[in-house]
């Protein structure tokens, strides 16, 4: 499967959402979960389904974020471990690490 293959969704209530990415060929679905503390999302808990697993889907879950950060001008805190070594591995994105 190809990442160009994942559609991703938003979902937000309140000061909490989601990002759930629906998997071609699948009824599963992977997602990233986060909460807004003072301006700033904490990317909580990030999952995928075993089957799905080492294919970008988690990353693309994150590019959704950050884009999302960019274009709504808030910060990321990487509370979710997938999110922390994601940011590790790509320093040119640190303005918007929380």
């Amino acid at each position: 499967m190809s990442t160009s293959q994942v559609e991703i969704e938003r979902h937000a209530n309140g000061s909490q959402g989601e990002y759930i990415a629906k998997l071609a060929g699948s009824e599963e679905k992977a997602e990233l979960s986060w909460s807004d503390r003072n301006g700033v999302r904490h990317a909580t808990h990030t999952f995928v389904p075993p089957s799905h697993r080492g294919k970008g889907v988690a990353e693309e879950l994150v590019k959704a974020l950050v884009a999302d950060a960019r274009e709504q001008d808030f910060k990321i805190a990487p509370d979710c471990s997938y999110v922390e070594r994601w940011f590790d591995r790509h320093k040119d994105y640190a303005d918007l690490r929380a």
